[in-house]
């Protein structure tokens, strides 16, 4: 496994991450708990050294099945995990909430769920509007300064966010949802502050939500408990209007010997060195074949005909709801 550097502060990662949302959250079939924490343990074996997660996930449950599974080789791996969400007693999502003061009350919460003294990259979820980027990048720095963390992230912040932040404590990455499908971050100054800044960039859906493996046809259905059911992208009409891009990215894959999500992945390592994506996934074998993204060397030529192709595909539909997407 090759691995990458995550901004100024030099965090070491394997080159592909996992995310594991999916494992017990959000995706429809999940896997026991024993089997969960069975993978996560396959994947340290097979080189992963870099897992995400987020209290946000269950909420609660993915934290503690990484903290179970990865207990064994806590020094081995880099775990990051999330704040900025608030919850009631019964767990249902009350709101945003990054005050300081929440902000040291729910870190001892995750630090217990992952079993660990130190969160090695702790990201802000969202940006909270109600609370100045500056008060949240300062206690983070506190955090950092006592131990119990050891690098600051945000996720789908925006620019002057970005570079708000950074002055205060540096940030080590932003986690935002980038892939060969939704490429907004090249467009509203965010990858132009990453490159400037030094900071890392860890997509997320880099396989758009699993459409970019070619798994998904016209005729696929998403339970209630899969949120690809509430999404835009993923209504009927748009899948088969999107699929045309999964054709052109076919004739490629096919010309390099490799998979749709081995291209679309490495498309993304192609982009910049400091980027390395999170794909989720609950199979093993499409877990080592998200890791043979990393030996499949696109040329000049190839990163030209995947533009190409993505420039000839409208894609139909935003990837959130009106509601989430504000």
């Amino acid at each position: 496994m090759q691995h990458r550097t995550l901004g100024q502060d030099h965090l070491d990662v394997s080159a592909l991450g996992l995310g594991c949302m999916g494992l017990n959250y959000h995706r429809g079939t999940t896997l026991p708990e024993g089997e969960a924490i069975q993978f996560l343990r396959t994947a340290v074996e097979l080189g992963v050294t870099f897992f995400d997660t987020a209290e946000a996930y269950g909420p609660y449950t993915n934290e503690a099945l990484v903290g179970e599974a990865l207990a064994p080789y806590r020094d081995q791996v880099v775990i990051a995990t999330k704040f900025a969400n608030e919850y009631d007693a019964e767990g249902n999502h009350v709101g945003l909430n990054s005050r300081p003061e929440h902000i040291r009350q729910v870190i001892e919460g995750s630090l217990q769920r992952l079993r660990t003294d130190h969160i090695d990259l702790y990201y802000q979820h969202r940006v909270d509007p109600t609370v100045p980027i500056e008060d949240v990048a300062g206690t983070v720095k506190d955090l950092i300064q006592e131990g119990k963390v050891r690098h600051f992230g945000l996720s789908e912040a925006g620019a002057d966010i970005i570079r708000r932040a950074h002055a205060v404590q540096p940030v080590t990455a932003l986690q935002s949802e980038y892939s060969i499908w939704w490429r907004e971050i090249e467009h509203n100054g965010v990858m132009q502050a990453l490159d400037e800044l030094g900071i890392g960039l860890v997509p997320y859906s880099p396989l758009g939500r699993g459409f970019l493996t070619g798994s998904i046809t016209e005729t696929s259905a998403f339970g209630a408990d899969d949120n690809r059911s509430t999404l835009p992208r993923f209504a009927p009409e748009a899948i088969k209007a999107n699929l045309e891009l999964v054709a052109l990215l076919r004739e490629i894959a096919e010309r390099k010997n490799a998979s749709l999500a081995q291209i679309a992945l490495a498309w993304l390592l192609a982009k910049r060195p400091w980027i390395v994506p999170i794909p989720g996934t609950t199979k093993r074998h499409r877990l080592e074949e998200n890791l043979g993204a990393v030996s499949v060397d696109l040329t000049a030529a190839d990163l030209t005909d995947i533009e190409r192709a993505a420039a000839a595909v409208q894609i139909q539909g935003d990837r959130y709801p009106g509601e989430v997407k504000a």
